[in-house]
């Protein structure tokens, strides 16, 4: 496998993975009543996926809009935020990307999943660590860049459009969830929030 096709399978399943962790936040902090998710497997365990069409349709043109972007390896960070009515910012998970582009072997992707799977496990464990969100609140998936990102001509790809987010008014509280490190791919999760 040369290393293009390597970069386009470490991608895939990021997206992949970030698609399915996404809708578990999202699931988890209670933003939308239970009955717009439905009960699904993925890499060998039960999680929740979007049946709402608009809810799918955003969460995962979001992060397929990031396949380009992941791998020419020019993302930095993948984040949800949750906002007040005012659009400050109430909580944001963050997933801190780190892919080894000189990686020249072949991804198993078996083991890659594995260590995944346990980014799953921590997220439906971390609900109890954050806060409950007003009825009012909302959010969005932000993704930031470690320099420009070269915009492709290609028609297929979704252009990232820059936030106007309100950053926060105070150093926020930060709080390690779950990190990995291994080739080729490093992971941090950690959640934000105000103090």
């Amino acid at each position: 496998m040369d290393r293009g096709d390597n970069k386009g399978q470490i991608a895939r399943i990021l997206v992949d993975f970030l698609e399915v962790a996404i809708t578990s936040i999202v699931f988890h902090k209670g933003v939308y009543p239970s009955g717009a998710f439905e009960r699904r497997r993925y890499m060998n365990m039960v999680v929740h996926k979007a049946k709402h069409p608009e809810l799918e349709e955003y969460i995962h043109s979001a992060v397929n809009g990031l396949f380009p972007f992941l791998e020419k390896g020019s993302v930095d960070r993948v984040a949800v935020i949750f906002f007040d009515n005012e659009g400050t910012p109430l909580e944001r998970y963050n997933f801190k990307l780190q892919v080894n582009q000189s990686f020249g072997s072949k991804v198993e992707e078996s083991d890659l999943g594995f260590s995944l799977r346990s980014f799953l496990l921590k997220l439906s464990l971390s609900k109890d660590l954050a806060r409950v969100l007003p009825r009012d609140c909302r959010w969005e998936v932000t993704a930031f860049f470690r320099a420009e990102a070269q915009i492709s001509t290609n028609n297929d790809v979704e252009l990232w459009i820059p936030t106007d987010t309100k950053q926060w008014q105070n150093t926020p509280l930060i709080t390690p969830l779950k990190s990995m490190s291994s080739e080729p791919l490093g992971l941090q999760l950690y959640m934000e929030h105000s103090t």
